[in-house]
């Protein structure tokens, strides 16, 4: 049996299993060969059949791309890592920290201790959180009727820069320095540096109609554990939250960017640049990495390595030691709100990108089906 048999099969059960109307996934395999399969179809309102070039909102897939492009910036000697970001983004210059509410249910804030930076941004570390990952995030925009998305300076942060972690909106603030200190638009930047050099033509913030007829739909949860298409689509305009989740992709084309990671292909970065991109920036412990869920919703709670050492590097999560499906230790990882996830095997030469289109995110079912994709890349 030929290896994209045998990641074939293993795909086609566990969506199977998982209640979902299809996947596609890519893999470079440890013999440096690359497998593109797709099982499926593109959605319970779409009988069309799944391919490897379908259309996905990769959402925070997107991170790792942008995180790439600052340190493009950092190279070009534009901004360093740890000056503060508000010489660029006056947003940021003089943020507050929520520390809780009055009786009356208003947020009480103070001036933060310390300053952000593009480090701290990158690393999850500067206290921006999304509502869904921050119960007193998700509290204040409740209370204040404000929006990440579209009141995003206006946001306080849930502890002081450098002082903790928590997975937030720190990377679209990212994309909006890129912007700022290169004096291009974000897209335009990303698109000349990184989507370009890498042949990645099917990678846009805004599908073009060509593009828009092979999407995959967007799913919810049934109470009966199926999956009903729901109406979903990012905005047609530009919007705050790009940077860390805008973009449509293939795994055809992930595929791409993730290779470049491997060391395979055009070389984006001067090689201290990617070592930088792939080394953790702070200490390992177990609560890295977790998505503790305010919005159920939105995401169920999700650790990507139970109980596990994790790290953060300037664009992933790593795992102090082997994964349980094959990874070795030190491998990069993330993952895509509709239930897209992919790693990056540096030192056995492998990686997948798995896609699917489900909410709430960390989908137990679809976490099971990409763990068997990732089982089936290394058991050749």
């Amino acid at each position: 049996m030929s290896a994209a048999d045998r990641i074939e099969g293993a795909l086609a059960t566990a969506v199977a299993d998982a209640g979902l109307c299809g996947a596609a996934a890519a893999a470079r395999l440890p013999d440096g060969a690359a497998v593109e399969v797709a099982v499926g179809v593109r959605g319970a309102d779409n009988p069309a059949a799944m391919t490897a070039d379908t259309q996905f909102w990769i959402a925070s897939c997107t991170k790792a791309l942008t995180s790439a492009a600052a340190l493009l910036v950092v190279e070009d000697g534009l901004v360093d890592l740890d000056e503060p970001v508000g010489r660029w983004l006056p947003g940021l210059a003089a943020p507050s920290v929520i520390t809780g509410f009055d009786a009356a249910g208003k947020p009480e804030l103070r001036a933060a201790r310390t300053p952000i930076t593009l480090r701290r941004l990158l690393t999850h570390t500067s206290g921006l959180a999304y509502g869904f990952t921050s119960p007193l995030v998700d509290r204040f925009a409740t209370a204040t009727g404000l929006s990440v998305g579209q009141n995003a300076d206006q946001f306080p942060l849930a502890f002081d820069p450098g002082e903790g972690w928590v997975y937030g909106t720190g990377i679209d603030w990212a994309g909006h320095l890129i912007a700022a200190a290169t004096g291009e638009p974000f897209e335009t930047y990303l698109r000349r540096r990184i989507l370009d050099p890498l042949g990645m033509d099917d990678t846009s913030f805004f599908p073009n109609a060509e593009q828009k007829s092979r999407l995959a739909s967007m799913h919810a949860r049934t109470p009966d554990g199926g999956a009903a298409a729901i109406p979903f689509g990012m905005p047609e305009t530009p919007h705050f939250m790009m940077g860390g989740g805008g973009l449509y992709s293939t795994v055809t084309d992930y595929l791409k960017f993730v290779d470049a990671v491997l060391g395979r292909g055009p070389q984006l970065m001067k090689p201290a640049s990617l070592n930088a991109l792939c080394a953790s920036q702070i200490g390992e412990r177990p609560e890295i990495g977790v998505l503790n869920s305010a919005q159920p919703a939105t995401s169920n709670t999700f650790d990507p390595f139970p109980g596990a050492d994790k790290g953060w590097t300037l664009g992933f999560v790593t795992n102090a030691g082997p994964g349980p499906n094959g990874r070795s230790a030190g491998s990069l990882a993330w993952a895509g709100l509709g239930n897209c996830y992919y790693w990056i095997d540096r030192t056995a030469g492998a990686a997948g990108i798995f896609c699917s289109q489900i909410f709430p995110f960390a989908d137990p079912r679809a976490l099971a089906a990409f763990a068997a994709f990732e089982r089936a890349v290394y058991a050749g």
